[in-house]
């Protein structure tokens, strides 16, 4: 990449004492993260031996992919930390999940169907493909329920990229941003590294979130993030201090 470069900081070194994650797939059988219960024991030691304190873990709701709701989240939830005491509590695990916004959402939404991070803060996350038609609609009645959505890695929407008006709108509408802390270190292309860096730069960011699924992501922390400026970014795992 054309902006790397070997002085600048290892990401796993940029994690702050007492750091609160709050996207992340590592309860097992549930959705595209962790398969096995071994899975979530590697994930989880992992975690901790990286320096995180805390993790919300976000299963994904998805229509006809991963049917989630609440009470299955919980479920799953409490079964990991019957069988994985010790990492859980070392980790103090609790759950929410990443939420599709698309019609389907929506209903959850009226309906008050919806496992938030901590009080009303909701993750949410778009087709990678493109925006909901009725994107702003959503974004406006998930807020008139009283929920305040957080936006899962708005650096990897490329259909955004070649404007950053995009992002200021759902800025505007109410949106927070969370980084996917992989970004930073190229996992997902050069063009979600500049889109990552911009964001930060603009200081557009809130919060960030390890996003992890598994064992090639937790390895990607040992890599260079791929910009030297990490001010803002520090700011935003600062920021997770909240959902402590």
């Amino acid at each position: 990449m054309i902006f790397f470069s070997s002085k600048k900081p290892f990401l796993k070194d940029l994690i702050p004492t007492n750091f609160v994650d709050i996207h992340s797939h590592v309860l097992f059988g549930i959705d595209d993260g962790a398969k096995t219960i071994e899975d979530s024991k590697y994930l989880l030691t992992e975690m901790k031996n990286l320096g995180f304190s805390k993790v919300i873990t976000t299963p994904h709701t998805i229509a006809n992919v991963w049917k989630n709701t609440p009470e299955s989240i919980t479920q799953k939830h409490t079964e990991v930390i019957q069988k994985l005491p010790n990492e859980t509590k070392d980790l103090d695990l609790k759950c929410a999940s990443e939420y599709l916004m698309d019609d389907e959402f929506l209903l959850k939404v009226k309906e008050n169907k919806i496992l938030p991070l901590k009080d009303n803060f909701v993750l949410v996350e778009m087709s990678y493909i493109n925006p909901p038609m009725q994107l702003f609609d959503i974004i406006f009645e998930l807020q008139l329920a009283g929920y305040v959505p957080v936006l899962a890695h708005p650096e990897r929407y490329v259909f955004y990229h070649n404007n950053l008006e995009h992002y200021e709108k759902l800025k505007k509408a109410g949106c927070y941003f969370q980084v996917n802390l992989l970004s930073t270190v190229g996992y997902y292309g050069e063009p979600v590294a500049k889109m990552a860096q911009k964001l930060l730069e603009k200081e557009m960011i809130d919060f960030v979130g390890s996003d992890i699924h598994h064992k090639n992501h937790i390895e990607a922390f040992q890599k260079r993030i791929l910009f030297k400026n990490t001010e803002t970014l520090a700011r935003a795992f600062e920021n997770n201090a909240y959902f402590g």
